[in-house]
């Protein structure tokens, strides 16, 4: 039998355990003052596996979401140059708007290719600094509207390192009886998988790619005035 020095301690802690979460929260919204050896018990007591568990639920979604920010592989990149050129339409569109014919761009050294502006024509283009070969097919000409969309159906990372690239060359009316020649792309970088190369990341083919676009642009520039 415990002593009368020992009962009333129990009985504390008998008192602290029975005090539920629900009666906490009632005592907070009436200004009760608890002290933090009760509240610390009342959460423990509260606290049951299954609740436990609940809790855990959010830390562990955000910690396998933090990892797969980390380690996550290509995300689409975008890409969008312009010029404004003293020419009007027509005359920007009758140089750059043959498919095959890319020798406006400086960046490009050759192209081959069959089929016109019909659209699922493909062009191979060897690119000036690489040597290396890119192939693109046509997937949309508007000889009204003075534009055409390409995609890279073979990429050539050592050509230009990009994956899925769409691009969309386009000429439209400025002030003046100017042009601006706008375009744009988008794409993955020239490494698929997690942890790319330097030379194969998001910076550098994001570089790569308006680097090839920026090139043909100043060309124009230079051609036109402007």
């Amino acid at each position: 039998m415990p002593s009368l020095a020992l009962q009333k301690p129990i009985k504390q802690n008998l008192e602290f355990k029975t005090f539920s979460f629900r009666h906490a929260c009632s005592a907070e919204k009436s200004g009760q003052y608890l002290p933090p050896q009760r509240e610390i018990v009342m959460l423990l007591h509260w606290l049951t596996p299954a609740r436990a568990a609940m809790l855990a639920v959010p830390v562990l979604v955000s910690s396998f979401a933090a990892s797969q920010a980390s380690a996550h592989g290509p995300t689409r990149q975008k890409v969008e140059e312009s010029v404004t050129v003293n020419a009007t339409p027509d005359k920007v569109w009758a140089v750059i708007g043959n498919f095959h014919d890319m020798s406006w761009n400086p960046a490009v050294a050759s192209v081959t290719g069959d089929g016109g502006n019909k659209v699922t024509s493909l062009r191979t283009l060897t690119l000036k600094a690489s040597g290396k070969p890119i192939t693109e097919s046509l997937d949309k000409y508007d000889a009204t509207e003075h534009l055409y969309k390409t995609f890279l159906t073979k990429p050539n990372p050592d050509a230009l390192p990009a994956n899925d690239l769409s691009t969309e060359l386009s000429v439209s009316p400025a002030a003046g009886g100017k042009s601006t020649v706008e375009w744009n792309a988008a794409f993955y970088r020239g490494y698929m998988n997690n942890d790319p190369p330097p030379n194969l990341n998001d910076e550098a083919s994001k570089k790569a790619v308006a680097d090839y676009m920026k090139a043909g642009l100043a060309a124009l520039k230079a051609k036109f005035g402007g």
